[in-house]
């Protein structure tokens, strides 16, 4: 008689946000990942929400990348401490910031950017939509055209920072920058392809993916605080 082994499942909170500020956000997940530096034994997490109009930069990431002048304060704009270039966050943008413990999958940073890539891949699926990955970098494009955009931080491998999926938000926004660095590969949102999809069902599928990919089990949870920038 064959007995079939049952393969423990970690456990993940999933956070279902709104909006939210940048910076909240960020201390959010700086919390976040402390706290599992110092109890690696906690849940892993994952947060998904929508931002107002930022744009953020990567640790070594070039401000000549932004087409507009960062000292007349007419954008919000942060250097952070993830990985990667320039990049724009608005509404109508799916963000995720999964604080993994990595000790739990796989120590490799390129198999977890690989593996970002796959959920959102996954996602397009749904679709009928043939998500791309092109070699020399990280992120998920459609027919040429970049939809999602990934940077990471990991420490003592715990991971924050994430990815930010283009579902129907104003493009404008993203005509100030030049995109993770990558001037010759144009941007683009789901919305170009399925024009009535919103991130309300994309979340599910997201999350669903995600669950999939890293084989976690999700656990709909609410924080029990919220952290504001000062």
């Amino acid at each position: 008689m064959i007995h079939s082994i049952k393969l423990h499942k970690y456990r993940c909170l999933l956070y279902n946000q709104g909006l939210m500020p940048y910076l909240d956000a960020h201390g959010w997940q700086r919390s976040l990942l402390t706290e599992r530096i110092h109890d690696p034994n906690l849940d892993d997490v994952l947060i998904l929400l929508e931002h107002p109009p930022v744009y953020t930069l990567g640790q070594g990431s070039n401000s000549d990348f932004l087409k507009f002048d960062i000292d007349k304060g007419l954008y919000d704009v942060h250097r952070v401490e993830r990985g990667g270039e320039v990049t724009y966050h608005c509404p109508g943008q799916l963000v995720g910031y999964p604080i993994l413990n990595l000790q739990r999958y796989r120590k490799d940073l390129h198999w977890y950017l690989r593996q970002l890539e796959e959920v959102i891949i996954g996602v397009l699926a749904v679709y009928g939509l043939q998500g791309e990955r092109i070699p020399a970098f990280t992120g998920v494009w459609l027919q040429g055209r970049k939809v999602a955009a990934i940077g990471i931080k990991v420490s003592r491998w715990i991971t924050m920072h994430g990815f930010a999926l283009n579902v129907c938000p104003d493009m404008t926004g993203f005509e100030r920058i030049v995109p993770c660095g990558i001037s010759d590969k144009p941007v683009s949102s789901l919305a170009e392809w399925i024009p009535d999809i919103t991130c309300e069902e994309v979340r599910f599928f997201l999350a669903q993916s995600f669950a999939e990919v890293f084989g976690v089990e999700l656990v709909e949870s609410q924080p029990q605080r919220f952290f504001r920038s000062e």
